[in-house]
C-alpha cells in the first residue's frame, strides 16, 4: 500500500447493511446524519442525567431510612 492509498480513505457510512462513501452522499442525507448524531449525544447526555438523579434519590431513600431508624 503506497502512502496516496493511505491518504485516499473516505469516510464510510454504514446502514442497513450497506455502505455509502460520505462524500458521494447529498447535503440533505449529510444534514439528516448530523442531526442523528446531536441526538444520540443528548440521549447520552439525558442517560447520564437520569443516572446522576437515580444515585442522588438513592442517597436520599438512605438517609431517610436512617434518620426514621434513629428517630
Amino acid at each position: 500500500m503506497t502512502k496516496k492509498d493511505l491518504n485516499d480513505k473516505k469516510a464510510v457510512l454504514t446502514f442497513d447493511g450497506k455502505k455509502y462513501i460520505m462524500e458521494d452522499l447529498s447535503e440533505e442525507i449529510k444534514e439528516i446524519i448530523k442531526s442523528l448524531q446531536i441526538a444520540d449525544a443528548q440521549l447520552k447526555m439525558h442517560e447520564d442525567t437520569l443516572k446522576l438523579l437515580s444515585i442522588g434519590k438513592n442517597s436520599l431513600i438512605n438517609d431517610l431510612r436512617k434518620k426514621l431508624e434513629d428517630n
